[in-house]
């Protein structure tokens, strides 16, 4: 059994006044630290693995793309822009997740008025990067 426990939880529902939606709810995606440039993120492995027992790899990419999508909204808000809508998501798979917890580190890369791009590194409980996700988000302005 792990050592790791996960730090506090911050609830979307207060920062965003919604939830992060159905599938990151299912998959159990927690938030730790949230902010436009720096959002830290926890997901189980347990309950999101494909057939051979690992992490699906597209978790890792539920994961990044639900932090990055989550971070450029706040900063479209903070900043009454509009809304922020994922427009590119890629990931590149370095390693395995077999069990525990994977930690989800998210930067932004840029923040403009249409544009944001945030790099996410997944790492398992030892620090292993095991997937790098990067999305793009285009913000759809608000119409007067």
């Amino acid at each position: 059994m792990s050592g790791f426990i996960r730090p506090p939880i911050i609830d979307l529902n207060t920062v965003l006044g919604k939830d992060q939606g159905l599938l990151a709810l299912k998959m159990d995606i927690q938030w730790h630290e949230l902010s436009p440039e720096f959002s830290v993120a926890t997901m189980p492995v347990e309950g999101n693995t494909q057939t051979f027992g690992i992490l699906h790899g597209g978790s890792f990419v539920v994961l990044g793309e639900s932090m990055g999508s989550i971070a450029a909204n706040i900063y479209a808000h903070h900043n009454d822009l509009g809304v922020a809508v994922g427009i590119e998501v890629s990931a590149s798979h370095t390693g395995s997740g077999v069990s525990g917890f994977i930690t989800g580190t998210c930067r932004a890369l840029h923040l403009g008025r249409t544009l944001t791009t945030h790099e996410i590194v997944c790492t398992n409980e030892d620090g292993k990067r095991l997937s790098t996700v990067r999305i793009t988000n285009l913000i759809k302005h608000a119409r007067s």
